[in-house]
């Protein structure tokens, strides 16, 4: 298609998305400018504002900032779009078939690693080779298919919005940057007429080692990757077989035919101690889809369960941990949503707690809609998109209460011909949320889960 209005490169972290866009830059009558719907700056790392609008203008609204982007650029204007970038811009740019669309894609292994690196270094980008910070990175098996698991939902998402909308898009590896002719073969994608004579020469490739040298753990990195379809590290666009989230999160019994699925901010700890008590103990973790298919077969008779936890504990429990433990969202939501929480960790009264969590609250019901334009955290999600997730793969046999949870984990124990160990409740955290509880906070969850409390008739928190 020729005719486009704007552009949007879709890529990752340490996909060589900064090498690309400097090349496209030097393409007379085009502009790339950077992540400008990145959560924490615009365009390029510290930078709070563009074209007169700054950062909590752009969060309250991105659309201004796409046309003023347009009007102020003089040719082709474009940006770079990760996936935990604006999701109202994400979905917009792809239904707009005047948008081209960019999709620039590495190699999972790779470009796990180099982020390793850079994260140790703090070297994001090199164009000195005389400064070049060397590091070699730790293989953290978990991480690194949280990592997969992240590129690959979003390829299959663009590739859906492609398919459903008639589009194309132009698939460049990271291999290929340094290919002339795919570039200029970009530039005639996009319409344009300018062809570049060489590739820009101010970044510099770091670590240019075989992977095997750039980690202190190669025989582990093998090991943890042969458990793997080796066609997730494949370089197809879509990263192809499809792969239910959540499957690394699942427990399963090491002596007991029985597999804990966990929506996240339930009694995760409570349930896991539990499973590692039955039999002759211990747990199994780190499933993907290939290994739980074949726990499944070698446990005849299996069952597997989720528990179900009132939305409002289990919202008060993902405060605690997403929030006031600190981290990226505590800092996201006070600069950009203006909202009064307190420091991280230290010690509040009821009353500064309560304000807390009923702001963050009051926040969640635009989240929960998809008005924030951030990725829903599956700490926050609700329960009835989880088990909508976990439907992708297999829906669990029995879907638990956790008011009731001694009692239906003896039933599953029957069910499997298992002696039922003993079960220990944690009243910590229904405790704390006590302290602060009222109809205001109650009316408040209410709000903005909905779906839960109305889908599996949740009444009022007690305490």
């Amino acid at each position: 298609m020729t005719g486009f209005t704007s552009f949007v490169m879709f890529a990752e972290m340490r996909t060589g998305s900064n090498f690309l866009e400097a090349n496209l830059n030097a393409l007379e009558g085009v502009e790339c400018h950077g992540e400008v719907f990145n959560p924490h700056f615009m365009g390029k790392k510290d930078n709070l504002s563009l074209w007169g609008i700054d950062i909590a203008q752009r969060d309250a609204d991105p659309f201004p900032v796409l046309a003023a982007m347009r009007a102020a650029t003089p040719g082709l204007a474009g940006f770079r779009c990760f996936h935990d970038h604006d999701a109202r811009v994400i979905d917009a740019v792809l239904a707009d078939p005047a948008c081209a669309k960019i999709i620039l894609t590495r190699n999972p292994v790779e470009s796990y690693v180099s982020l390793k690196i850079a994260q140790d270094t703090g070297q994001w980008k090199l164009q000195n080779a005389a400064k070049l910070k060397s590091a070699r990175a730790h293989f953290d098996a978990a991480e690194f298919e949280a990592h997969l698991r992240t590129a690959q939902e979003f390829q299959l998402y663009l590739l859906h919005g492609l398919q459903v909308s008639g589009q194309t898009a132009f698939y460049i590896d990271y291999e290929d940057l340094n290919d002339l002719e795919v570039l200029n073969g970009l530039a005639a994608f996009l319409g344009i007429p300018a062809r570049l004579e060489v590739t820009d020469p101010k970044l510099k490739k770091q670590n240019p080692e075989e992977i095997a040298e750039k980690v202190t753990n190669p025989a582990e990195m093998e090991h943890s990757l042969a458990r793997l379809d080796r066609f997730n590290l494949a370089r197809t666009p879509n990263f192809e077989p499809r792969r239910t989230p959540g499957i690394p999160g699942f427990v399963a019994a090491a002596d007991a035919p029985l597999l804990y699925m966990p929506l996240r901010g339930g009694p995760e700890a409570e349930v896991r101690a539990w499973l590692g008590r039955l039999g002759a103990g211990g747990i199994m973790t780190d499933f993907a889809q290939k290994t739980l298919r074949q726990w499944k077969r070698q446990n005849g008779g299996h069952r597997s369960f989720t528990v179900l936890r009132h939305p409002l504990l289990r919202v008060y429990a993902a405060f605690q941990d997403a929030v006031m433990a600190g981290g990226d969202l505590h800092r996201l939501l006070v600069r950009s949503y203006k909202l009064d929480l307190p420091a991280p960790d230290q010690a509040l009264t009821a009353e500064e707690e309560r304000a807390a969590f009923l702001a963050v609250l009051r926040w969640l019901k635009l989240y929960l809609s998809g008005q924030t334009g951030q990725k829903i955290d599956p700490r926050f999600a609700s329960q009835t998109a989880v088990l909508q997730g976990f439907a992708q793969f297999q829906g669990p046999d029995a879907v638990l209460r956790e008011e009731r949870l001694a009692e239906g984990l003896a039933w599953l124990c029957a069910e499997t011909d298992v002696a039922m160990p003993d079960f220990t409740e944690d009243n910590a955290l229904p405790d704390a949320l006590a302290r602060i509880h009222d109809r205001e906070i109650e009316d408040a969850a209410r709000e903005a889960y909905q779906r839960d409390y109305v889908g599996y008739g949740f009444g009022r928190w007690r305490g």
